[in-house]
């Protein structure tokens, strides 16, 4: 397919910006405007992109305008969440971002334990709302996440074993599509979309509300557990046959990382170690026994315990504040044999900055039952899906985290099973893309040719049309 020729913003007359403007409620922010370089950040401090506009959306009214204006005159258009995305896939340069962040509400309808969600709301967000009620939704890890880019892509997380990933508990969304027309998805209306946006990613519309399944849940047992980076080898061996036959009601994730200060005890900081963070959902009366062969492991620290379900959501918020420079990659694994633990304990054992890690998500329990072509998510036969993330708040050190994450990548990309989890790329290319989608892909890219022949919604993992 043809590259699709777009203008910049800096190119449009300025009475066709003003009257795009007056359509709004929301509000537009220009490269001229003081608050311009505020407005452009995300969470990945390393991307610096440059739109040419930002439409600052307050309901679907303002993203069916946005859509309109930007297709009419030839504009690239990029949608932003929650802003999380490691390539930056929410900005494009010269362009317009469709900003969803003025559309926030969350609803629970507690006659079936429904939730209403806006397309620009925040994970937190919807703990906050949801937990008032004994309710979650399964989500990611960190609650500063947006809910539109991590449901899209799938959403692996803490309560991913006992109920799913996020995509497993979406029952609908109302979607702004290519040529501006709203529909509302589901299993019986668009079932050929509500298929495709259950890890197809932002290129079928713009999700303006989600409506999630949540399940009856107040508190976890949970919390990290760390054993000396020399024993990554035996604890991932042990960690291998234990998680995948536990009771759906364990989820833990395993990590190398570095403890980089609190509130951690003095004496583990700047140290390396293996790591795993648990969650348990079941009875805390059973809490005890369920831990009892993790804990035989002799961990040199441990520090877990019964706590709400926002609380394990937000362990590890003040770690990774918003503006931080990320490096990612990624990949799925079918298993932890000896080569794949050699590599983690090869570079599990010079990570170069405090905030740099690899972690490995189990995919089994609720989250492995669903079948490989029910979603788009077609690596649910196998047992992780890994990521290896260079962090530094410094600049200057891009270089060398970037370097550790390709080198670790690299030395364990021969034994995975070959593409990985879209929330956890960056703008790697398409052949990627692909082996990201797998079988998955060639159905993916006949929908995007129904819903937008002309691949309008590009800026993202792109599944071309009719690929």
């Amino acid at each position: 397919m043809a590259q699709i020729a777009t203008l910049p913003v800096k190119d449009l007359d300025s009475s066709k910006i003003e009257g795009f403007a007056a359509q709004l409620r929301g509000k537009i922010v220009m490269a001229s405007d003081d608050n311009y370089n505020e407005t452009r950040k995300v969470f990945n401090g390393m991307i610096d992109k440059s739109p040419g506009m930002f439409a600052i959306c307050t309901d679907v009214a303002d993203v069916i305008a946005s859509v309109n204006f930007a297709r009419e005159n030839d504009l690239a258009i990029a949608i932003r969440g929650g802003g999380h995305n490691g390539g930056g896939l929410g900005l494009c340069d010269g362009g317009l971002v469709v900003d969803l962040s003025g559309i926030k509400f969350v609803r629970v309808d507690t006659s079936n334990n429904t939730v209403r969600v806006g397309g620009g709301n925040l994970w937190g967000e919807v703990d906050h709302a949801t937990h008032a009620f004994g309710l979650a939704i399964p989500a990611g890890i960190i609650s500063t996440t947006g809910v539109g880019g991590l449901t899209l892509g799938g959403g692996v997380g803490y309560l991913s074993r006992k109920y799913g990933l996020t995509i497993d508990n979406l029952l609908e969304a109302d979607m702004v599509l290519a040529d501006g027309t709203c529909v509302t998805v589901s299993k019986d209306q668009h079932q050929d979309l509500f298929w495709a946006i259950r890890g197809g990613g932002g290129n079928f519309g713009i999700i303006t509300s989600f409506k999630f399944q949540a399940h009856s849940l107040k508190t976890v047992f949970g919390g990290p557990t760390l054993w000396p980076i020399e024993k990554t080898e035996e604890i991932m061996e042990w960690f291998d046959g234990f998680i995948h036959t536990a009771p759906d009601d364990l989820n833990g994730f395993i990590a190398t990382l570095v403890i980089p200060g609190p509130p951690f005890p003095e004496e583990l900081h700047n140290k390396q170690f293996c790591g795993i963070v648990w969650c348990y959902t079941g009875d805390s009366e059973k809490a005890k026994e369920i831990f009892k062969p993790i804990l035989d492991k002799n961990p040199v620290f441990e520090h877990v315990g019964e706590m709400p379900y926002p609380a394990i959501q937000t362990l590890f918020d003040g770690l990774f504040p918003p503006g931080l420079q990320w490096y990612w990659r990624a990949d799925f694994f079918n298993e932890l044999g000896p080569e794949i633990r050699e590599q983690h304990l090869k570079f599990g054992s010079k990570i170069p900055t405090p905030l740099s890690q690899m972690h490995l998500y189990p995919i089994s329990g609720a989250a492995g039952r669903v079948g490989k072509e029910e979603t788009p998510w077609a690596y649910r036969d196998a047992k992780y899906a890994g990521v290896i993330v260079g962090v530094d708040k410094d600049p200057a050190n891009n270089e060398r985290i970037t370097q550790w994450c390709k080198e670790y990548w690299e030395g364990l990309h021969p034994y995975s099973a070959g593409g990985a989890y879209s929330n956890f790329l960056m703008d790697e290319g398409q052949e990627r893309v692909k082996a990201s989608y797998k079988h998955n892909y060639k159905r993916l890219a006949q929908i995007k040719k129904r819903y937008d022949p002309e691949n309008f919604f590009r800026v993202n993992q792109n599944i071309k049309p009719g690929d």
